[in-house]
């Protein structure tokens, strides 16, 4: 499929229900009030923001710093970056917009001062193991398929993961 030309924008409490109806058409797990709060209140456009073309939204990528010493990091080292959730509507994929959301979360943990100065070393993320898609994805993307964490998911079927992890 042909590229499509994007723009980023931040996520506001103006624009939040656009994130809920981009998760909810292409995750398999629903997010309470306090996970969109949360988005909103960190106020991060370079890890939580929209995909637009032609002005509509069609994409999202939220993502959070991990300490170290997180317990659900499950992984010694320096800070990272948790890629929370990642999605484009299904008539937007196959164009690279999450390539490219993805890829604006790796240059901005590779060239920001703040990231720099957290000593963030990876990007990480959990991926249910029937989801042979997104891990392809991510593995085009030169994220390496890690540990599987059992009963990960409560309310889905396979309730397990792996952790996706790109060192930076």
């Amino acid at each position: 499929m042909k590229e499509i030309e994007i723009d980023f924008g931040g996520i506001t409490n103006d624009n939040l229900e656009q994130l809920r109806i981009i998760n909810s058409t292409s995750l398999p797990v629903s997010y309470p009030d306090g996970f969109y709060k949360d988005v909103v209140a960190a106020k991060d456009e370079s890890l939580n923001k929209f995909a637009y073309h032609n002005g509509f939204v069609i994409g999202a990528i939220c993502c959070r710093i991990q300490k170290d010493g997180d317990a659900s990091s499950n992984s010694s080292g320096s800070s990272k970056i948790y890629i929370m959730t990642l999605g484009v509507l299904p008539s937007y994929r196959g164009r690279n917009v999450g390539t490219r959301l993805v890829q604006s979360v790796i240059d901005y943990a590779i060239t920001s001062e703040d990231c720099k100065k957290m000593g963030i070393g990876e990007i990480i993320l959990h991926v249910q193991i029937n989801n042979h898609d997104a891990i392809k994805f991510y593995e085009r993307l030169d994220f390496e398929r890690g540990e599987v964490v059992e009963n990960y998911y409560k309310r889905i079927d396979p309730p397990d993961c792996y952790i996706l992890r790109k060192k930076l």
